[in-house]
């Protein structure tokens, strides 16, 4: 059992490094799962098409012409779908479960609870810069308060150390005759 445990053990960087920001939300594409499920991306497509009702529009969609030259440009290693006619299929976290179900493997097993713990640390981080900005707002906040309150203080600062120009008008009772 451990020898196969160390057969699949892929860092987590690898896994992270294969999840795109796509129509708004985070995905893997079909070659890249087929990578890490070992199995060709032919055969991991043809059980998604055998099993379509356990693939809803919100766990896998097709990529268009445009999102796939744009993947291809900005992830070097895509560059082998530059020259494929068909147009990849990707997978957000749900459709990455449901993949491991149809292709019923130990490796899909194994590689399947890494990729649910990797895209749930994602949104923990998420939720955690979420916290952190809404702070760092509150105290942008607090501090332009404080900006105007210390504008204030220096402008009467300003005005003590420099007198004006024409002398005051002494303050008090004269007395008659002096």
């Amino acid at each position: 059992m451990n020898k196969k445990k160390a057969e699949v053990s892929i860092p987590d960087e690898v896994v992270i490094n294969k999840i795109f920001m796509i129509r708004g939300k985070k995905v893997m594409i079909d070659s890249d799962l087929a990578e890490l499920y070992a199995v060709p991306t032919k055969r991991l497509n043809e059980q998604v098409k055998r099993n379509l009702k356990r693939f809803p529009e919100d766990f896998m969609f097709q990529l268009n012409q445009a999102e796939k030259e744009e993947l291809i440009k900005s992830h070097i290693h895509l560059n082998r779908l530059k020259y494929s006619p068909t147009l990849p299929y990707v997978f957000t976290e749900h459709g990455a479960v449901m993949l491991a179900s149809v292709l019923n493997s130990e490796r899909a097993i194994e590689v399947n609870v890494q990729i649910v713990r990797i895209f749930t640390q994602m949104r923990e981080m998420l939720l955690t810069n979420k916290n952190i900005l809404l702070k760092l707002e509150e105290l942008e906040r607090q501090m332009s308060n404080h900006d105007e309150n210390f504008k204030v203080v220096f402008k009467y600062l300003k005005e003590l150390l420099n007198p004006p120009a024409e002398p005051m008008r002494k303050i008090g009772f004269k007395q008659k005759g002096k």
